[in-house]
């Protein structure tokens, strides 16, 4: 009966392993952890409780992790979590030497916006879209020298 728990509890696992090694906010890493711990001690199966909306009431599952669960029991898999095991291409990882730029943000910007290119990045920093992540507004013009500074060396 329980299966559902056990399944989603092995991804938000998996999940929080592969968040750790990216230097991701550690609070994140945690909420995947206690949502995970707090399905396996339910005493019925998960999608009973998503039936009645109830899946905020599970410790350590709030909105996000709600929807990574409803995801889950409508379509059998997490997309976050695919895109978690894909790695990133050589090159695009090489965008973490950029000042400011992690391991996750590059992870964000190639698998949700779509940015796959040197092009494409210093189109997304003209564009001053990444003014909205701190630290990032008053790097605009580091950010596009450095870019610069990659693509040449990407190019050789």
């Amino acid at each position: 009966m329980a299966h559902h728990n056990q399944a989603l509890a092995g991804l938000f696992h998996s999940m929080a392993g592969l968040l750790s090694g990216r230097n991701t906010n550690p609070y994140r890493i945690r909420a995947y952890r206690k949502a995970a711990e707090s399905l396996l001690e339910l005493q019925e199966d998960v999608s009973e409780i998503a039936k009645r909306g109830d899946l905020q009431l599970i410790p350590g599952v709030g909105k996000d992790l709600s929807v990574k669960i409803q995801e889950y029991l409508s379509t059998g898999h997490i997309q976050a979590y695919e895109e978690l095991k894909t790695p990133l291409p050589d090159e695009v990882k090489e965008w973490t030497t950029l000042p400011g730029f992690s391991e996750h943000l590059v992870h964000d910007l190639y698998f949700r916006l779509g940015i796959q290119t040197l092009d494409d990045l210093e189109q997304l920093v003209r564009s001053h879209m990444l003014r909205t992540i701190p630290g990032m507004a008053e790097r605009t013009d580091e950010i596009l020298a450095a870019i610069h500074v990659l693509a040449s060396k990407l190019t050789r």
